[in-house]
């Protein structure tokens, strides 16, 4: 026999496979070991695979629930790379480490609780000292939390004194309440002229936040720019809201409670499509991330905070004027006053009330970009607007429903008495006071600050 005939080959990948070219009284002495082999292998790579997937599902499902813990750090300017940031439970251990990027960025992924996050102050670099090397942080709610360290010769221990804390809560007050009147002004404005309580209005600060962030972070635009895009747009989703949604229903005679549960739907469907799309944790912006305060003493102040007080001011000052002096202005406090009378005198009361949805969509757009750099450190959250909803009924209802300033008034003392409250409660409980207010004032004057008495029957 040839010695090609006593050859054989092996086709087929895996131990069913087909022998070719062997003479069948040597198929069983020849092919045994060479099978025993090749199943081995197989066996051993499978057994690999198999090992290698339950390890990777164990570590893509190992903890669902963390949160995120995040920070930059920065020395003025600089940006501070190649620290390592640790977290320790109550009991000591240390739970999860990182160490900062090239821009100074950080972050840990924990398991809610109560952490101390901790620099190593060997891995600093030469002539840098952080002024307070351990930080705690309570993540128990499962909402991602900033941590911020800051570097520099430490500061005297002095205590500020009582009047320049007050001093500074009443600032921080002011640009707070400002933030909820622009925001809340619109919602004030729709319900004077159609009656309607619109829940979904939060989620129009939330979507003009989103875009701002969209065009800042993923398409490279500077903020400033990307706030006056997002504002058009804004006054665009108003426009679409008022054709497509609430005059159809009017149209049709739906009543005020079947509109307000549209809303709450609407609210909510908003709500977890920004959810789907944007992200389940706070993201930040790219621009005015580190701030540097001016002044001194009680009237120490950010750049930035001090911005949004000039640029509410300035924005609410319009929106006066135009109120005022303008002939739209007119007709809106006409239709807010009786609608009906004011369509007998030849106003058109459904491009009013499409004009008041686009001012309220471009205005809850820019209160929404202002809260996330002021409030909320530079970042913006997918339930940022739906958070505020409540101080904004709270404020245009002290102040007397369906009046521009009235909601102006009401949300300036909300937001002055929900950051005056921290002075003597913990800023976790800060909501509570701006309630308490309203309703003590709502018991003694029912109809508001500005607001009119209704007779009813």
């Amino acid at each position: 026999m040839s010695e090609p005939d006593r050859q054989m080959s092996f086709e087929g990948g895996g131990p069913g496979g087909i022998l070719v070219g062997a003479r069948p009284e040597r198929h069983a002495a020849s092919t045994p070991p060479r099978i025993r082999r090749v199943t081995i292998i197989l066996f051993l790579a499978l057994a690999a695979s198999l090992l290698g997937g339950v390890i990777g599902a164990s570590t893509a499902t190992a903890a669902p629930n963390d949160v995120q813990v995040f920070g930059t750090l920065r020395n003025g300017s600089e940006k501070i790379a190649g620290v390592k940031v640790t977290a320790t439970d109550s009991g000591g251990k240390v739970v999860a480490t990182a160490t900062s990027s090239a821009t100074g960025t950080w972050q840990l992924m924990v398991p809610p609780g109560n952490y101390t996050i901790a620099i190593e102050k060997s891995s600093l670099p030469e002539g840098i000292e952080v002024q307070k090397e351990e930080l705690p942080v309570d993540v128990s709610s499962g909402t991602a939390r900033p941590v911020i360290f800051s570097f520099g010769a430490k500061r005297s221990s002095a205590e500020v004194s009582p009047l320049a804390k007050f001093t500074r809560l009443t600032i921080d007050g002011l640009r707070f309440g400002l933030i909820i009147a622009i925001s809340g002004v619109g919602l004030s404005l729709i319900f004077g002229t159609t009656g309607l309580t619109n829940f979904a209005h939060g989620e129009l600060v939330t979507l003009g936040a989103v875009i701002a962030w969209v065009l800042n972070v993923k398409f490279g635009i500077q903020l400033i720019a990307a706030t006056v895009i997002a504002v058009v747009i804004g006054i665009g989703v108003g426009v679409v809201n008022e054709l497509g949604i609430w005059r159809p229903l009017r149209r049709r005679r739906t009543g005020l409670v079947a509109m307000l549960v549209v809303s709450i739907g609407l609210a909510l469907v908003m709500r977890y499509l920004i959810l789907i799309f944007f992200s389940d944790r706070s993201e930040a912006f790219v621009d005015y991330q580190v701030q540097t305060q001016i002044g001194s003493g009680a009237f120490a102040i950010t750049p930035i905070n001090l911005a949004c007080i000039i640029i509410s001011l300035v924005t609410l000052l319009a929106v006066a004027l135009m109120l005022q002096k303008t002939r739209i202005g007119k007709a809106m406090r006409a239709v807010a006053d009786n609608r009906d009378l004011a369509a007998s005198s030849g106003i058109n009361v459904d491009r009013v009330i499409l004009f008041v949805w686009a001012l309220a969509g471009g205005l809850a757009t820019l209160g929404g970009v202002l809260l996330g750099l002021s409030e909320l450190g530079g970042r913006v959250q997918w339930e940022m607007g739906f958070k505020l909803l409540l101080l904004m009924f709270a404020g245009i209802t002290l102040g007397g429903l369906g009046t521009a300033y009235g909601a102006l008034l009401g949300c300036v003392i909300v937001g002055l008495v929900v950051q005056l409250s921290t002075y003597w409660l913990s800023p976790d409980l800060k909501y509570v006071g701006g309630l308490l207010i309203l309703i003590i004032i709502l018991t003694i004057r029912p109809q508001g600050i500005l607001g009119s008495r209704a007779r009813i029957g």
